[in-house]
């Protein structure tokens, strides 16, 4: 009687999400939470540039293990394992980050290099064991990779400033791995997990902000203008929502499954590792926003929150925009034309109370969805969709 085979870490097919990446992607969002806090108390600029530093750390290390999960069986014993312990690393590391630029920098440092080493180790464990071709594409990301690491434990051997700079070398790094680790490989993917990874952060990122600013709505007294904000506000919310998850996330899974081989790990690094960042940066701002409105909102709020909200719906609603054009080649014009009429509203309204500017968005953001509908043509028939306005311009012969 032949032994029966070893069970291999490589999924035999592509799976959907499963709960233990959902738990670790939940450890992620509440350090997402530990960035607002720290941006709306440090809301300067050099206290912006320090929180962007510091998201991107948490983002990379996010994004690096959902490359790692994406071909694995997670529903085998050693890989939940390696996902737990890293999820626990990943949790002392949130509960850490507003301790990032003090004296006790390594709470936050050693943890996020377990995570960081725990999702590449078994990332090349999985690449081994697939074979092929590329074999060795991961093994040579993952070695450029540890360059940016050791930079990181650098940095955290050194007061500020010189930490800050650092780890900006250390972000660097990261880059230079991506760009240069597997170009022209082909990259282990599957498309429909990619993009659902990713569109769970954003919908819990967003859900977070809420949050963040319901903490906020508790502790106020009851009037009507904190009722008029709080209603446009998740008005607003919403829409941001449907700009993105209407039809959007299915035509970046659709694009990217569209690519050829050798450039899906490019155009996976870019519209997802790399566009989405941002989209998670605005969400943030957008609820350090809001924060400061439901503290205020009869009031006139100040400069730098009114920037905060027309940063985050540009930035949203652009990027967005990136990211399909890098998966799929074409341009939303609609999309990119309407935000900007959009901020030239808000500017407007600059001065007068928050309502009006939260109005404004909510108008932008609804005739973006309306002049998109369900999206661009090649999507919808990708889908089986129905015809509406297509609001986009193709850069590739299609």
């Amino acid at each position: 009687m032949s032994p029966t085979p070893k069970r291999r870490l490589h999924a035999p097919q592509a799976q959907a999400v499963t709960f233990v990446e959902l738990f670790f992607d939940l450890v992620f969002v509440f350090a997402v939470t530990q960035v607002t806090s720290l941006t709306a108390a440090n809301l300067t600029w050099t206290g912006i540039a320090r929180s962007l530093l510091l998201f991107w750390l948490i983002w990379w290390a996010w994004t690096q293990f959902t490359w790692t999960l994406n071909p694995a069986d997670t529903n085998h014993d050693a890989v939940r394992i390696v996902t737990l312990v890293a999820t626990g690393a990943a949790f002392l590391m949130a509960a850490s980050a507003t301790r990032a630029f003090g004296d006790e920098v390594f709470w936050f440092v050693i943890p996020y290099l377990v995570v960081r080493l725990l999702g590449l180790g078994l990332q090349v464990r999985i690449d081994y064991e697939r074979g092929g071709t590329s074999q060795g594409t991961v093994f040579r990301w993952a070695a450029l990779s540890l360059v940016g690491l050791a930079l990181v434990l650098l940095g955290g051997c050194v007061d500020p400033p010189a930490r800050n700079w650092i780890w900006l070398a250390a972000i660097a790094a990261d880059l230079f791995a991506a760009a240069r680790g597997g170009a022209g490989q082909e990259w282990d993917i599957a498309p429909a997990h990619f993009s659902e990874r990713h569109g769970l952060f954003v919908i819990i990122a967003l859900g977070e902000s809420l949050i963040v600013a319901a903490a906020a709505v508790s502790a106020e007294p009851r009037t009507g203008a904190l009722i008029v904000d709080v209603i446009a506000a998740l008005v607003v919310a919403g829409l941001l929502w449907w700009t993105y998850f209407g039809w959007l996330k299915e035509g970046l899974e659709h694009g990217l499954a569209s690519t050829d081989p050798t450039e899906v790990g490019a155009v996976a690094r870019d519209a997802f590792s790399l566009g989405h960042f941002p989209l998670v940066c605005v969400i943030i701002a957008f609820a350090v926003a809001l924060e400061e409105i439901v503290h205020h909102p009869a009031h006139v709020p100040p400069g730098k929150v009114v920037a905060a909200l027309g940063v985050a719906a540009t930035l949203f609603v652009g990027f967005s925009a990136f990211a399909y054009w890098r998966a799929s080649g074409r341009v939303l014009v609609a999309r990119l034309v309407t935000v900007a009429v959009t901020m030239v509203g808000l500017v407007a309204v600059s001065s007068l109370e928050p309502a009006s500017q939260l109005a404004v968005l909510a108008a932008g953001l609804f005739a973006i969805v309306l002049l998109e509908g369900h999206g661009p043509a090649a999507n919808r028939d990708a889908h089986g969709g129905v015809d509406a306005t297509d609001g986009d311009l193709p850069l590739t012969d299609d």
